[in-house]
């Protein structure tokens, strides 16, 4: 099992003993990716294990306000459009959201479950706060996320990919983004495997980037920076993410070993992917804070 397919397996594991998902939905989705009950049976029970050893913390209390408000940036959103330009392996899929007059642009890197329409809204949320944003789709080999009927086979597809294609892939879709947005710097913001992959797109090197955002993402092992040292780092964990705050001593150890400018925020009471608005574990607050804080990184160090 790959390094990708096994941070797959363990939030398939991890969605379970939350009770997110049924015990049978897991060991299918398990199944997907190659491991068998016996396995499967295994990392659930140490998934859970590890939730009853961890220290366990209060969310706060959402106000009326934050619970009813629309997710930050929607009411000013744009539309987005679908497009594809040649990649390294042929052609690659997005949904670009062009801002008028822009002060930058963005690539927007999907979760382990490909372009989806949340995705395609944080690009036009993106490009409705000046930064006009392409969202790339990892599975444009595969034929694109819409050809899966099921989400979890598009998942187990993204677990099927090397690590290097994917960077080879973001690499390209930096340069669409550049070629769309001529004179304007250019930023990445990723979630959850995204996260994972902003990581690992800075520790192949980014010169091209001025600004990168993983959120909840983990990192790969024995990073190394020095190639994106003019990259600008705003990270976030939420604060009941065990399994990738794990992962956040090694981040903040290589951004200082490479002199990268950069904040790790942990969101307080917030959990794992907590700024995903159609998913179980969004938290209005620490969605919204995050979100200013990335407003107010972006006009610093992109524009």
């Amino acid at each position: 099992m790959t390094p990708l397919q096994r941070y797959i397996a363990e939030e398939i594991a991890t969605d379970h003993v939350d009770g997110l998902m049924s015990r049978r939905e897991a060991l299918r989705r398990l199944a997907l990716l190659g491991v068998g009950t016996a396995a499967a049976t295994a990392l659930i029970a140490a998934c859970g294990q590890s939730k009853q050893e961890s220290p366990t913390s209060e969310a706060p209390a959402d106000d009326d306000a934050s619970a009813t408000a629309p997710p930050p940036g929607m009411d000013r959103a744009l539309p987005t459009v679908p497009v594809t330009w040649a990649g390294p392996r042929g052609d690659l899929q997005g949904a670009w959201a062009h801002a008028p007059d822009a002060r930058g642009a963005i690539l927007v890197i999907h979760e382990n479950k490909g372009l989806n329409d949340w995705v395609r809204s944080v690009a036009g949320r993106l490009a409705g706060a000046g930064y006009s944003s392409l969202a790339i789709d990892l599975l444009s080999e595969q034929g694109g996320t819409a050809r899966f009927a099921d989400p979890a086979e598009a998942t187990a597809a993204l677990g099927n990919l090397a690590p290097e294609d994917m960077v080879a892939d973001l690499r390209s879709g930096i340069a669409e983004v550049a070629r769309r947005a001529p004179g304007r710097k250019i930023a990445a913001i990723g979630f959850c495997m995204g996260g994972g992959l902003v990581w690992r797109l800075l520790a192949a090197g980014a010169p091209e980037l001025a600004a990168a955002f993983p959120f909840y993402g983990p990192t790969p092992d024995n990073p190394d920076f020095a190639g994106s040292r003019n990259v600008a780092v705003l990270g976030f964990y939420g604060a009941l993410d065990q399994r990738v705050n794990a992962t956040e001593p090694v981040a903040e150890a290589a951004l200082q070993k490479a002199g990268l400018v950069h904040e790790l925020v942990t969101e307080p009471g917030a959990n794992h992917a907590f700024f995903n608005d159609t998913g179980d574990r969004y938290d209005p607050a620490a969605a919204a804070d995050a979100w200013s804080r990335t407003l107010a990184w972006l006009e610093t160090h992109v524009g």
